[in-house]
C-alpha cells in the first residue's frame, strides 16, 4: 500500500486533439512517449453517494502501470490525497480494508457497490529533466464512461491530464499555458466519475453568519463546523498522524461546548445524548493524548540528562507504550457501531434541529447570555477555592474545576466568530490564559507523582541523581505557572 499527494491539471479538449511540444516548459530535456495504456476501472460507493458528496473516489482499476485498488480524497490546495492498494485475486468488488479505512467515518459500516464503469485509451508521455528525474507526464485520454446508477447513460469525452512527479508549481503554471494554448479548456466535471454520474449532492460549506442571525443559526452553524473538524481528522487519527488524537479530542470537545453552552436552544433529548457519547469519545482519545503529551514532556526534560537506557525505557517509552496501547483502543473504538451512531446522529441533529425555547433568540443575545453565565462559573470557582488551604487534596481539585470552566468558557466565548465582539475575544483570551497556566500547574503536579513512582523503583545511583533534579525542575515549573495564574485568575475576567 501506498499514500501520496496527488498535484494536477485536469482539462478538456476535443478528441484526437495533437499535443504541444512539451520540450519547451521549464527544466524539461526531453520527452518520452506516447506510451498506451488501455485501463478499465470500475468505482464504487454507497447507495447514497455518500463517497461522491465528500469528493471522494474509490476505484479498482486494470491495465496500466499503476492498476490496483486506487482511493482518492480532499487532500491540500495543492492536489488530493491517493492511497493505492494491490489487485487481489481475480475480479473482487470488496474493497480490501486498508483501502477504505481513510474513509470509514463515512461509510459508517455500509457496504459499497459499482457505481460507473470508466474504459480509457491512455497515451503518455513523459517529461525529464536532465538528470533523467521524472518531472510530470502528460496523459491525453480517449474516456468512455457507463453510469451504472438508475436511469444512468453512457458518454464519451477527451480530455487531458497534466501530474506533477517531481516537478514544482512553476512547471505546472507553465504546462497549463502551453495546453490551452494549444485548445485546452477548463474541465466541465472535476473528476472522470463526476462526468460519468451527473450531479450528485455535495456538502455544502459553513455558512457566514449575519449580524442579525438567530441562536438557532449560530449554534447549528457551529456544531456543523465542530462536526466537519472531527470527521477530517479521523482519518489522521486511524494514521497515527502527529497531534491527531489532540485535534479529534479538541473538536470532541468544542462541540460539547457548544451544546452546553445554549442548553434550550435545541430542543429534545438528541442535544443530552450527544453529549453523554461525546464525553465518552473524549475520555477515550484522552489515554492516548494523556500519554503522547508525558512521553514529549519527559523527552525534552532527559535531553539536558545522562540518563541510563533503563530510565529512559521508564519515563519515554512506558508513555510511548501507553500511547500506542490509547490509540488502538481509540480506533477500536472509532470502528465500533455507537461511534457510527453518535456520527449519524449529529447529523441528523444538524440537519433538522427541534427549536428549544430560546431558538428564536438574536445570536449575539444567545451568545452574550452564555458567555455570561460562563464567566460566573469561573469566577464562583475562583472564589471557592480562595477559602481552600493551598497544597490539599481539595485545593487541587478545586484548581482542576478552574481549569475545566475556563475551557468551557474560552471556547463559548470563540463560538460564533461572526458575531462576536472584541470584548468576548477578550475573555477568550483570558479564558485561554487561565486554562494554559493551571494546565501546567496540572501537567507538573502529575509527572512529580510519576517522577517518585519512577524513583521509588530505581536502585541506580546516577538515575536518582537525574530523577531528584527533573522532580526539582518540575516543581520550578509547578510554582512559576501557579504564580502566572494568581497574577491573571480574576483581573482579566473582570
Amino acid at each position: 500500500m501506498s499514500d501520496h499527494l496527488e498535484i494536477e491539471l485536469k482539462l478538456d479538449v476535443d478528441p484526437h486533439t495533437p499535443t504541444p511540444d512539451l520540450r519547451s516548459l521549464p527544466g524539461v530535456a526531453v520527452t518520452v512517449g506516447p506510451i498506451v495504456e488501455h485501463l478499465d476501472a470500475t468505482y464504487f460507493d454507497t447507495d447514497d453517494l455518500v463517497l461522491a458528496e465528500n469528493r471522494i473516489t474509490l476505484r479498482r482499476r486494470t491495465g496500466g502501470h499503476d492498476d490496483g485498488w486506487h482511493l482518492k480524497r480532499p487532500g491540500t490546495d495543492l492536489g488530493r490525497r491517493e492511497r493505492q492498494a494491490p489487485l487481489g485475486t481475480g475480479a473482487e468488488t470488496t474493497p480490501p480494508p486498508e483501502i477504505v479505512e481513510p474513509v470509514t467515518v463515512h461509510l459508517r459500516g455500509r457496504s459499497v457497490a459499482p457505481i460507473a464503469v470508466i474504459n480509457t485509451v491512455r497515451h503518455i508521455t513523459e517529461l525529464r529533466g536532465d538528470d533523467h528525474r521524472l518531472l510530470a507526464m502528460l496523459c491525453a485520454d480517449q474516456v468512455t464512461a457507463r453510469s451504472l446508477l438508475t436511469n444512468g447513460t453512457s458518454r464519451r469525452w477527451a480530455e487531458w491530464e497534466f501530474e506533477l512527479v517531481d516537478g514544482d508549481a512553476a512547471l505546472l503554471a507553465e504546462a497549463e499555458n502551453l495546453l490551452r494554448a494549444a485548445g485546452a479548456r477548463t474541465a466541465s466535471s472535476a473528476s472522470k466519475l463526476a462526468r460519468a454520474i451527473g450531479a450528485t449532492p455535495t456538502r455544502a460549506p459553513v455558512a457566514t453568519l449575519g449580524k442579525k442571525a438567530s441562536a438557532l443559526e449560530v449554534v447549528i452553524t457551529e456544531l456543523r463546523r465542530h462536526r466537519d473538524q472531527l470527521i477530517a481528522v479521523d482519518p489522521t487519527v486511524r494514521d497515527d498522524e502527529d497531534d491527531a488524537v489532540h485535534q479529534m479530542r479538541v473538536a470532541t470537545r468544542r462541540l460539547r461546548s457548544v451544546l452546553r453552552a445554549f442548553p434550550q436552544v435545541i430542543g429534545g433529548d438528541q442535544p443530552t445524548r450527544i453529549d453523554d457519547e461525546l464525553r465518552e469519545l473524549a475520555a477515550v482519545l484522552g489515554v492516548a493524548r494523556d500519554a503522547e503529551v508525558a512521553a514529549a514532556r519527559y523527552r525534552t526534560l532527559l535531553a539536558d540528562e545522562d540518563p541510563s537506557p533503563a530510565l529512559t525505557a521508564a519515563l519515554v517509552d512506558e508513555q510511548m507504550r501507553r500511547y500506542r496501547r490509547g490509540l488502538k483502543t481509540s480506533v477500536a473504538a472509532m470502528n465500533s457501531s455507537r461511534y457510527f451512531a453518535l456520527l449519524d446522529d449529529l447529523d441528523a441533529m444538524i440537519a433538522e434541529p427541534t427549536p428549544g425555547p430560546d431558538a428564536a433568540t438574536t445570536a449575539a443575545a444567545a451568545l452574550h447570555s452564555a458567555v455570561r453565565s460562563s464567566r460566573r462559573s469561573v469566577r464562583r470557582a475562583e472564589r471557592r477555592l480562595a477559602h481552600l488551604p493551598a497544597g490539599t487534596e481539595e485545593w487541587t481539585t478545586a484548581m482542576h474545576a478552574i481549569r475545566k470552566k475556563a475551557k468551557r468558557l474560552r471556547y463559548v466565548a470563540e463560538s460564533g466568530a461572526a458575531i462576536s465582539t472584541t470584548r468576548h475575544r477578550r475573555i477568550a483570551g483570558a479564558a485561554k490564559t487561565i486554562q494554559s497556566t493551571l494546565g501546567d500547574v496540572n501537567d507538573a503536579a502529575l509527572s512529580r507523582a510519576f517522577l517518585a513512582a519512577v524513583t521509588a523503583r530505581t536502585t541506580d545511583p546516577r538515575d536518582s541523581f537525574v530523577l531528584g533534579r527533573l522532580d526539582a525542575r518540575e516543581q520550578a515549573a509547578h510554582d512559576a505557572a501557579l504564580q502566572a495564574y494568581v497574577a491573571v485568575s480574576g483581573e482579566l475576567l473582570d
